[in-house]
């Protein structure tokens, strides 16, 4: 397998560095007098409120008409849906008549259903469901479920409260060392500390000439990309609308097929009950600044209901997709959802040329008024009926939409890979943003692995003297020697040294430097950047050797992964490591330079934890490797006869902190089983009965505020803690997850892990170590998310500390991690045409240079919803929205998540549907950027994280969870919508060809065992692991040159690695999964499953368009939305 996906560095390869002409007195790091952080401003929209019958205030949706600011040019969608004129460029895409039949009438359920039937298929539309019929018990209405607030930062929940434990010794070294005086956050609930403060720069410089306000409309599709996605509504804010029902939770009503409806909805259908009550759980006394600000209310949405049926019973889908995307880019090496972000930079020409902007990218002055929309509907606004159209899935992934910028300005924005926002066309007013019912928010990857990266050296880091923002390509020159701030507006000196271009070794050409012409670029920062020495790096390895770890076999293969490795380590010649091995009692390792070999130093008080030889136990690498070495060989033959059963994990971790506080470094902690002995021991709060338990899942906030106290006081020091947890037993990683959460560091989690019963665990849980212990690093992190002003952060998701209200402590930094931040609109943008968001990411390298990564992303301000809903990414709102019902699964009840999640795309429909649609027509319609919105809203419904009614073991679900608040957009999107492919027919057609190597493309297919057939083989790619599901009549050509077995019944049940065969079939087949595997930083694990396998459960519960005893099929929900939205 190629090892591509895993050895890539940051800033190697093309990268070039830049050497910078005469110095100049570096610029002074302090905050100037001019620049204030104002606390105050008129509260956003926030979605998770209560609904109250009260009347919106300012920041609320108001319940009356919305006029908006008539706009230069307002998309007029003139005739029916199917006249409108085809943009140029995009090929003409038609749909059904409306009310046409479905080409054949599924089975109906043969065994008996409590509801009364639904009517046969007919031209007439039936009335909407009526609760009777999708409830068992109907309930009268009550008060409203609570409502999603997107666009607000909660208000605080309790007093501020100062922890005992504030982050000790050295601070990191940031530019604003003022900042760590803050309290660290209480050590509550797990994932809901308290809502952070909105930041607005506001700087008291004259502003300067303000730009013309100008619509800029139609949401232009570059070349004949794929419509861009949807965008995630809000929940239910007008106080005076009748409440959701959460969706049927009995059995299900025997349903025929209903044809989609051609005349208008009735409208005596009793609505469902409504949730029973909105108030929220409180989370206790809250820090201002602390780490997860969740949105506090959120809306009730319905819960997928009725069991029954069998699968798959909606009208069969026409072949082909009638929303068809760009032909995949046969050049492309890589995966099309990679691919497909990065789509916006090798794309033709967009439809609409913008005229020239000046000399250069950084001019923005001049109007963008011929950005207004065509005479044509843009591809993002095609109306799609959702009931009719149903094959709505690409073929290949979706691209990230592209914002509708002039050429030169979207040539050089931010990698979407990187920096993302749900909305790429942004509001400008707050008010605007609450009507359209979607959520604001950005999406990072900042220390992504790049394969070509700038870096400069400069003396001088050229930044705004008002509100610190980093010169970038969105500022405006006014002249050589003067640029104006894209954030705050200040007009600044250029300095002389920038006048000099290291590139062109010219002079007198500012606007031409690399930090002028690209987004994303990296500075080796010079002294004043430090407040103290850059930190070496330090490695402390603590590890379970309990009986139970001992068992599992764990320990082999670390001490193996890391012999194997231990050159590729990270770091220099000052490079520290050391080991902690524990079970009743810690040992220490004294490694010393001058013994011939290491000396274990066992502590048992385990109360009153101290360490042995504070000066031998973390050794410099290189010259004690060889104690080091011989360490490692002897360690798993060391424990292997114990009986120790208990686990002082607690106590282990308060070691490991004291040794390393006085450096800072990362602390990799492996643990099997439930710590039961000493500090931080835990009780089992699993009751297996309960798995599947409909309504609510208890314990998913932790048991005890030890671990989450330890990561604040890890933060301080710059320590992270990266968990590897390897267990077959419950181990509480609620309350375990937190020394990661708060520290960040990184959660890996191996269920049922065993070295002979379960080796496709051993094969991840190999790969996944030699990428941990081999990829890039930064140590002692600081993040500042900055916003134009007007603009303003409120929450954020991630594995970090929030030390101030706009910048995280990131003790290290790794390649693989992700954020989203929320943001809502304090001021008016109505005289501003762009806006800009800039990340700033300071660390130190594993080689001990301070190095300071930076990514701007400009976005158009626009002011008609139809623009919004236009620039409306799907995929980013899908992936904000898991995150924020993460936080609320915690902080409230998982059935209050769900309601929201819900209620989120019945909102934005609802506001398409009232707001931008002009032809009120039947059936429930989307704009095209829409069209997926309910689908991965019903995903996430039925994901591991938040799905009812299935057996999930609680860990399984802490983790998924994790997962969806950790890792990039792009891998989550996975986890919550998987891929699939059929595999048995492979061909060269349309095939990349990457290092000598042929990789096939085929199609995705939608999640229904309606694509499955016995006679093929399908691939499906959920992300962490893959599956090969192989059909009882399979071809025998696959079974023999893929598989390596005469028939299917000689197909072995727990295969799960591909052999390496010398057919074409097999060299297809091994190339797509291997190729898939090296575009994720992860290792996923393959399963071969028969239809008789166990694992088949796991496979058929990924197919979201399915019913499943619990939860609604994709035709039923679609008919749930419809009968919420017609209300």
């Amino acid at each position: 397998m190629s090892t591509a996906g895993f050895n890539s560095q940051n800033g190697t390869g093309t990268g070039q560095t830049y050497a910078n002409g005469p110095s100049q007195n570096p610029v002074a790091l302090q905050q100037l007098p001019g620049v204030s952080y104002s606390m105050t401003h008129q509260p956003p929209y926030n979605p998770m409120q209560a609904k109250a019958p009260s009347p919106p205030g300012p920041g609320l949706y108001p319940s009356g008409p919305y006029q908006p600011v008539p706009p230069v040019s307002s998309y007029q969608p003139g005739p029916p849906l199917s006249s409108y004129p085809t943009p140029p460029g995009q090929p003409l895409l038609t749909r059904p008549p409306l009310g046409g039949p479905p080409s054949h009438t599924p089975p109906q359920s043969a065994s008996p259903s409590p509801g009364p039937r639904l009517p046969p298929a007919q031209a007439t539309p039936p009335p909407p469901v009526s609760s009777s019929s999708y409830y068992s018990s109907p309930q009268q209405p009550q008060p409203m479920a609570p409502a999603w607030q997107y666009n607000t930062a909660p208000p605080p929940s309790g007093p501020p409260t100062s922890m005992n434990t504030p982050p000790r010794g050295p601070v990191a070294n940031h530019v604003n060392p003022a900042a760590s005086s803050t309290a660290p956050p209480p050590s509550s609930a797990a994932y809901s500390s308290a809502p952070q403060a909105h930041v607005s720069h506001s700087a008291t410089q004259p502003l300067g000439p303000r730009m013309p306000p100008t619509s800029v409309h139609g949401y232009t599709q570059p070349g004949a990309a794929p419509p861009p996605m949807n965008p995630i509504a809000p929940h239910t804010y007008q106080p005076n609308r009748a409440p959701y029902g959460p969706p049927p939770t009995g059995p299900p009503p025997t349903m025929k097929p209903t044809p989609p409806p051609t005349g208008p909805p009735m409208a005596n259908a009793t609505p469902p009950p409504p949730k029973a009550d909105g108030t929220v759980a409180g989370n206790g006394p809250q820090a201002p600044n602390s780490y997860n600000h969740v949105d506090n209310k959120m809306a009730g949405l319905p819960q997928p209901g009725p069991p029954g049926r069998h699968l798959g019973h909606y009208p069969s889908l026409p072949p082909g997709y009638q929303n068809t995307s760009t032909p995949h880019n046969a050049t492309s090496p890589m995966h099309p959802a990679m691919q497909a972000a990065t789509q916006p930079y090798t794309q033709a020409p967009q439809p609409y040329q913008q005229p020239p902007v000046g000399p250069g990218p950084a001019q923005l002055s001049p109007s963008l008024a011929a950005m207004s929309l065509q005479s044509s509907t843009p591809e993002a606004l095609r109306v799609v009926n959702l009931l009719q159209d149903r094959n709505l899935l690409p073929p290949s992934p979706i691209p990230a939409p592209t914002p509708c910028l002039p050429q030169d300005l979207q040539k050089i924005n931010c990698n979407p890979e990187v920096f993302r926002s749900t909305l790429t066309s942004i509001p400008q007013t707050q008010s605007l943003l609450n009507k359209a019912k979607m959520p604001l928010g950005l999406l990072l990857h900042p220390f992504k692995d790049l394969s070509q990266l700038p870096v400069v050296t400069s003396s001088t880091i050229v930044r705004c003297r008002s509100c610190r923002t980093y010169i970038n390509p969105f500022v405006s020159f006014l002249d050589q020697r003067r640029w104006k701030c894209n954030l705050c507006y200040r007009v600044n000196d250029v300095p002389e040294e920038f006048m000099y271009n290291p590139v062109s070794r010219s002079y007198g050409e500012p606007h031409k430097r690399p930090e002028v012409q690209n987004a994303t670029i990296e500075f080796i920062a010079p002294s004043e950047y430090m407040l103290r020495p850059p930190q070496p790096a330090v490695y402390l390895f603590v590890l379970d050797v309990s009986h139970n770890a001992v068992e599992t076999g764990y320990l082999n293969v670390f001490c193996q992964s890391l012999l194997d490795n231990i050159n590729s380590l990270p770091g220099d010649s000052r490079t520290k490591v050391g080991f902690i091995t524990f079970d009743s009692t810690i040992h220490f390792y004294n490694l010393q330079e001058g013994l011939s070999q290491p000396q274990m130093l066992i502590v048992s008080d385990i109360e009153d934890i101290f360490l042995p030889t504070p000066d031998s136990l973390l050794v410099n690498l290189n010259e004690c490797k060889e104690l080091v070495q011989d360490l490692l060989k002897s360690l798993p033959t060391l424990f292997e006869k114990t009986m120790e059963t208990q686990s002082a994990l607690g106590s282990a971790l308060q070691a490991a902190f004291k040794l390393l506080s006085p450096t800072g470094g990362r602390m990799s902690v492996f643990q099997t089983q439930l710590p039961n002995l000493g500090v931080g021991a835990l009780q089992s709060r699993e009751d297996p009965n309960q798995r599947a338990n409909a309504k609510d899942i208890q314990h998913l906030s932790p048991a005890t505020d030890f671990y989450k106290k330890l990561a604040l006081d890890c933060s301080g020091q710059q320590v992270a803690v990266d968990l590897f947890l390897l267990s077959a037993q419950y181990c509480d990683l609620a309350s375990l997850g937190c020394i990661s959460r708060y520290s960040a560091g990184s959660i890996y989690y191996y269920p049922s892990y065993h070295h002979q019963h379960n080796p496709s665990q051993v094969e991840c849980f190999q790969k996944d170590l030699k990428r941990y212990l081999t990829r890039k690093i930064g140590f002692e992190a600081v993040m500042r998310i900055r916003c134009t002003k007007g603009m303003s952060i409120h929450t954020f998701h991630g594995n970090f500390f929030v030390r101030s209200t706009d910048l995280l402590s990131l003790p290290n930094v790794n390649p693989d991690a992700g954020f989203a931040v929320q943001m809502s609109i304090e001021e008016n943008l109505d005289d501003m045409q762009v806006v800009s968001f800039q990340a700033a990411l300071l660390y130190t390298s594993s080689k001990g240079e301070r190095r300071i990564r930076v990514h701007t992303l400009c976005l158009p301000v626009v002011n008609s919803l139809s623009d919004i809903f236009a620039g409306a990414d799907v995929q980013a709102i899908s992936g904000l929205l898991a995150c924020m019902a993460v936080d609320r699964s915690v902080t409230a009840s998982l059935s209050d998540a769900r309601d929201a999640m819900t209620n989120a795309a019945i909102d934005s429909l609802t506001s398409y549907r009232q707001s931008v649609l002009t032809i009120q027509q039947p059936g429930l319609l989307a704009p095209a950027c829409l069209r997926l919105f309910p689908l991965f809203i019903l995903a996430l419904l039925k994901q591991k994280s938040f799905r009812t009614g299935t057996s999930t073991r609680l860990d399984d679900r802490v983790f998924a969870m994790c997962q969806l608040k950790y890792q990039p957009l792009i891998y989550a999107m996975l986890m919550i919508h998987p891929a699939l492919y059929r595999v048995d027919d492979l061909t060269d057609e349309g095939a990349l060809n990457i290092n000598e190597r042929t990789i096939p493309q085929p199609r995705l297919l939608q999640l229904s065992v309606e694509k499955l057939c016995r006679e093929g083989a399908f691939l499906m790619d959920a992300g962490t692991v893959m599956y090969l599901w192989i059909g009882r009549n399979c071809h025998p050509n696959f079974l023999t040159q893929v598989l390596g077995v005469p028939n299917y019944a000689a197909v072995p049940d727990n295969l799960y690695m591909l052999p390496e065969l010398d057919t074409a079939e097999s060299q297809r087949t091994r190339a797509f999964i291997g190729w898939l595997r090296d575009q994720r930083p992860f290792f996923p694990s393959l399963h071969v499953i028969r239809e008789e396998s166990q694992r088949k459960a796991s496979f058929m519960q990924n197919m979201i368009e399915d019913r499943t005893e619990s939860a609604l099929s994709y035709y039923e929900f679609l008919l749930h939305l419809q009968q919420q939205i017609s209300k």
